[in-house]
């Protein structure tokens, strides 16, 4: 009997705002360290690689997030030194069913119907060997065609999360039937669904055959079917990235996969959808207090990262970035501090700090956007200072990258070299400047920065001009394909 073929695929264009100001549009939790030492996307990858067994083939993980994440996506998978799939960039974010949807379709382009094993790029376990146990049981289920979702067993009564009800006992002793999907409940709800204990988490991790997903799309939501259809047959390649087609993909119907198949699928005739029970020490470390909850404590209760000091405090999570934190006397509270922004809140309302990012986005300010330090496929820059008609910026490039050839209309730079060696295009001169060295670029003049070497390459930047924005910059050559 030949081996089950499954295609990881792993969704990572999610944008976590209740985990500002740690997580920002640009750079969202799944792509951060919060637990172990890897980031919430190489864990799921990592995780998805795992799953090999003597009856299951697994393929090279694809990817699907968006245009803003890619070389984030392809750094920290070259990382781990593990095959790097496709990248599925969605032009428009049109929530997980169209992107689901995505995977499927590129799955079956070569006549194959493999097992998709999807999952979130923003979860972590904590028994790695039970995680695997159970993908590997919902996969071998799914191989016979059933829809198979993850449920995990609750202990205590979340608000913040849907629910799965299995009623009756599994018919085959491999999963459980599914006799409903239910909403984020109130918290008495949850708390009767904790009692019932017929009621579990839903995961967000399904384990299906490509075809049958198709299939299910097309019989309950054939508007997105359809829609998503004819953005595929309008997609690019681009190296390992491949663009849905932009204009089609707009006209695709923004939908969860839970809303758009799998809460229809119980009681149909034409799909059978079961659970899996996920006992791993799941978290989706949605908002701060689940950071909290996996994190190691103190005989206090206490959590904290970085340079941090807790005293005479209990049941709090102090995370410092860059900078000595002290807190004294608190009890259950979080705080969060980043070079640009400070987060203060009570534990048992982390989920209300979606409305600070809100009111970021409302005001027109840019701290849900963007960190100081901005991570470029070339390396970061860090914003360290700002005044009228200046800024200075602390530049790191990779070895061997290069940032593109460019000019700007409104400003001037003085660039001086802190470490490495950098090859410097100013007008019509290419020069070589090394630790201590620096040079002038005048304002209109195109030139571009290399890293030669072996070893990062830093520089100060200091800036001046009247217009001292991002957006002015004249791309010539970029070794990325950016336009702007």
């Amino acid at each position: 009997m030949s081996p089950i073929s499954i295609q990881p695929v792993i969704m990572a264009g999610g944008s976590g705002t209740r985990l500002w100001p740690l997580s920002r549009a640009q750079y969202p939790k799944q792509f951060l360290i919060l637990y172990g030492n890897r980031s919430l996307f190489q864990q799921a990858a990592m995780r998805m690689v795992g799953l090999e067994a003597s009856d299951i083939r697994v393929g090279v993980p694809h990817v699907v997030g968006n245009e803003e994440h890619r070389f984030l996506v392809l750094d920290q998978l070259r990382e781990l030194q593990i095959p790097i799939g496709p990248t599925l960039l969605e032009p428009a974010g049109r929530n997980t069913a169209p992107a689901m949807t995505l995977a499927a379709l590129n799955a079956t382009e070569d006549g194959s119907d493999p097992v998709l094993v999807v999952t979130p790029a923003d979860q972590t376990v904590t028994d790695e060997a039970a995680f695997t146990a159970a993908l590997q049981q919902a996969v071998r289920v799914a191989a016979a065609g059933a829809f198979v979702i993850l449920g995990v067993k609750p202990d205590r009564p979340e608000t913040g999360f849907g629910y799965i009800h299995c009623a009756a006992a599994a018919r085959d002793g491999s999963a459980l039937p599914v006799s409903q999907f239910v909403e984020k409940p109130d918290l008495p709800t949850a708390q009767r669904y904790l009692a019932d204990g017929s009621y579990y988490w839903n995961s967000g991790m399904f384990v299906v055959r490509a075809s049958v997903w198709l299939k299910a799309l097309a019989h309950f939501r054939p508007d997105i079917a359809d829609a998503t259809r004819a953005a595929w047959a309008a997609k690019t390649l681009d190296a390992s990235f491949i663009r849905p087609g932009k204009a089609e993909f707009g006209t695709v119907p923004s939908e969860s996969v839970d809303y758009a198949v799998i809460e229809k699928c119980p009681g149909s005739t034409d799909f059978d959808i079961r659970m899996v029970p996920l006992a791993a020490g799941w978290s989706d470390l949605g908002a701060w207090d689940a950071v909290w909850q996996v994190s190691g404590k103190d005989a206090q209760g206490n959590a904290s990262v970085g340079d941090a000091l807790v005293h005479d405090s209990k049941n709090t999570l102090v995370h410092a970035t860059s900078r000595l934190v002290s807190v004294v006397g608190l009890s259950d509270v979080v705080v969060v501090e980043t070079p640009d922004a400070v987060l203060v809140t009570d534990r048992s309302r982390c989920q209300d700090v979606k409305h600070i990012v809100g009111d970021l986005k409302g005001s027109g300010r840019t701290e849900h956007t963007l960190h100081r330090q901005v991570h470029r496929p070339w390396g970061w820059y860090d914003s360290i200072c700002a005044g009228p008609r200046f800024q200075v910026k602390r530049i790191m490039v990779k070895p061997g990258a290069s940032l593109s050839l460019q000019m700007h209309h409104h400003r001037a730079e003085h660039w001086v070299v802190v470490s490495g060696t950098a090859e410097v295009t100013n007008g019509e001169q290419v020069i070589l400047l090394t630790e201590n060295q620096s040079t002038y670029i005048p304002l209109g003049q195109v030139h571009r920065l290399s890293n030669p070497g072996k070893v990062p390459l830093e520089i100060i930047e200091v800036q001046s001009g009247s217009y001292l924005g991002e957006d002015d910059i004249v791309r010539y050559e970029d070794t990325y394909g950016r336009t702007k």
